[in-house]
């Protein structure tokens, strides 16, 4: 049982420090790239859909990404989607293609985007510790229970720590890293 709470912890975990990996990706750091796109939803015909789902995407330059819907018709509503996203780009539309050209990054801009990188990873590390607070709840409720004694509960909640230090680490690497490559000219 105890086994059990601590797998099911480590999994939501480690897909919390996932989530925020991708959240980590969608954060333009010098090159533009089509993962940056990820979190932008069109109205595609009533229906809410992924802008990956609608067009393809080309980094034919280092600043620049071109989108491709499939459906021609689309071509306005992926544009008014792209530029109210928080991208800060505004894409220029030739009938086939829309072209985003992302500008240079100046010192500003990039301090600006790592505290945004260091609240996703706070936000990471909030989505972590929430999951170790239930586990931790239901561990002692099993020892409140009198399923398990006092001892394996508090066993298993130092192998519970352990787990949640390994998961936070995780995200303060990511950050770490993140915030080299946002710094570096």
């Amino acid at each position: 049982m105890i086994n059990d709470i601590l797998h099911e912890a480590d999994a939501k975990m480690a897909k919390s420090v996932e989530a925020t990996r991708e959240e980590f990706a969608a954060i333009r750091a010098g090159r533009a790239q089509p993962s940056m796109f990820n979190k932008i939803v069109v109205d595609y015909y009533g229906s809410p859909t992924p802008l990956q789902q609608l067009a393809s995407f080309t980094a034919s330059e280092a600043r620049i990404i071109l989108i491709a819907p499939y459906d021609i018709g689309a071509m306005g509503n992926v544009e008014r989607a792209i530029r109210d996203s928080d991208l800060g780009v505004n894409p220029s539309n030739d009938g086939k293609v829309l072209r985003c050209v992302f500008p240079e990054l100046t010192e500003e801009r990039r301090k600006e985007y790592v505290k945004i990188a260091k609240a996703k990873a706070e936000d990471g590390r909030v989505a972590v510790r929430n999951l170790r607070r239930n586990a931790k709840q239901s561990l002692e409720k099993l020892g409140s229970d009198g399923e398990v004694g006092k001892d394996d509960v508090t066993g298993a909640e130092k192998r519970l720590d352990g787990v949640t230090k390994t998961h936070t680490d995780a995200i303060d690497e990511m950050l770490k890293s993140k915030e080299a490559e946002l710094l570096e000219v």
